[in-house]
């Protein structure tokens, strides 16, 4: 898809970088338009190592070319982040007077504009009545978030993380130029209620210690705050995850496998829930026993230099009971995760294969993890599989928010 990203001059210009990143690193082909003001901000070298195309903001560069009006003309979509309350109101008023305003006025395609200003700029009547003139003609104004500014100041008026911005920049694309079949909207999961376990179960060995795993949660938080900015209603059953809450989640927490179990169990008794997203790390045993004092350790010196040993039971398999509670059924849609390394006795895909055999669930996430691999990272890379096909939708390199994303695009459609 070819893709015009604007850049305005706010001090979030550097921001747009990421974007930039994210969108090529898709298989998008980027021509970065800055203003003038955004290359006091970020010089055109950056954009142009970055997006391996020339740059410029000035109409009178390649001419012959008929830039001004061919980038608008050829664009598939066009994306300006961040827009200043300049930038918002030049083109609610139609203004053309550099690459970039030409470009907004000849595009024929979505246009999506990510605001970034303080926030009495942001609720200023003209940059509201800019904001709404832009909606009423089609364009995408995305909410700016609120948080840290410039300065010691707070409050609406923060550029959106650069995965929230091309997650809704992509979904204004319709049909193959965008996610598939246009699943992806803003909106395809509105009325719906789902439920997110996300981070790692801890199983205690007493007051001090527990048996745990290294799940971040950054996966499963960025699967809840998907489906929130999708429509839906979402319920996060978060276990030891210390990241700030997604907006507009209803957080639940717990510790361990068994509370993680009734927690989700609460929930389903409820009703009305069309999908469950299994993304936490379950710890599949606990020890058998709980001390309720510390375990001391033993010294040489006193004639004794041995080490405890833990016996180790199994935790409820979680998953497959969620499969065995529908009673065959397909309410909830169920979707688990599977963390492998892979052994001797198959690759990741391999025993990825076989854990849907057992589980029964409509869609399994795979991804391999060890050292350095998924856990507590950034980005991640997942292959989605589902029951009576071999085929496997592999997703990433890439950010969890764009894994997050893809997951809904493929769970979505099936809700029915």
């Amino acid at each position: 898809m070819r893709v015009v990203l604007g850049v305005s001059g706010g001090i979030a210009a550097y921001k747009a970088a990421l974007v930039l990143r994210l969108l090529t690193e898709a298989g998008h082909a980027v021509t970065v338009v800055p203003t003038s003001a955004a290359l006091r901000f970020v010089g055109a070298p950056t954009w142009e190592a970055l997006s391996g195309r020339p740059v410029t903001s000035e109409v009178w560069d390649e001419v012959p070319a008929v830039n001004h009006v061919r980038l608008g003309q050829e664009a598939d979509l066009v994306l300006v982040a961040p827009a200043t309350a300049d930038l918002l109101a030049r083109a609610a008023h139609g203004l053309a007077d550099d690459l970039l305003t030409t470009t907004l006025l000849t595009a024929r395609c979505p246009v999506v504009l990510a605001p970034a200003m303080h926030t009495e700029m942001w609720s200023h009547p003209a940059t509201v009545a800019n904001v709404e003139l832009l909606r009423s003609r089609g364009v995408t104004v995305i909410e700016p978030a609120t948080g840290r500014l410039t300065g010691p100041d707070s409050g609406p008026g923060r550029l959106p993380e650069p995965e929230e911005i091309v997650t809704a920049a992509l979904a204004a694309v319709p049909g193959p130029g965008g996610p598939p079949d246009g699943a992806a909207s803003r909106g395809d999961l509105a009325g719906r209620h789902v439920v997110v376990s996300a981070g790692g179960t801890r199983e205690p060995l007493d007051p001090v210690r527990f048996l745990g795993n290294r799940s971040s949660g950054k996966q499963g938080y960025a699967v809840a705050a998907e489906a929130a900015v999708r429509g839906a209603r979402v319920t996060l059953v978060a276990a030891n995850v210390a990241l700030p809450d997604p907006d507009g989640c209803e957080v639940v927490r717990v510790g361990s496998a068994r509370e993680l179990e009734a927690a989700l169990g609460a929930v389903l008794d409820g009703g009305g829930v069309d999908a469950v997203v299994m993304a936490a790390a379950v710890a599949d045993f606990r020890p058998a026993t709980y001390a309720a004092t510390k375990i001391k350790k033993t010294h040489a010196d006193e004639g004794d230099d041995s080490a405890p040993v833990v016996e180790l039971v199994r935790n409820p398999d979680v998953l497959a009971a969620l499969v065995a509670r529908r009673a065959g059924g397909r309410t909830p849609y169920l979707v688990g995760f599977a963390a492998e390394t892979g052994d001797a006795s198959g690759d990741v895909l391999t025993l990825a294969r076989a854990k849907l055999r057992r589980k029964g669930c409509d869609l399994l996430v795979a991804n391999d993890v060890g050292d350095d691999k998924a856990f507590g990272q950034d980005e991640n890379t997942v292959h989605l599989l589902r029951p009576g096909t071999d085929e496997v939708v592999t997703v990433g390199p890439a950010t969890k928010a764009l894994v997050a994303a893809a997951v809904w695009d493929a769970v979505a459609p099936d809700l029915v």
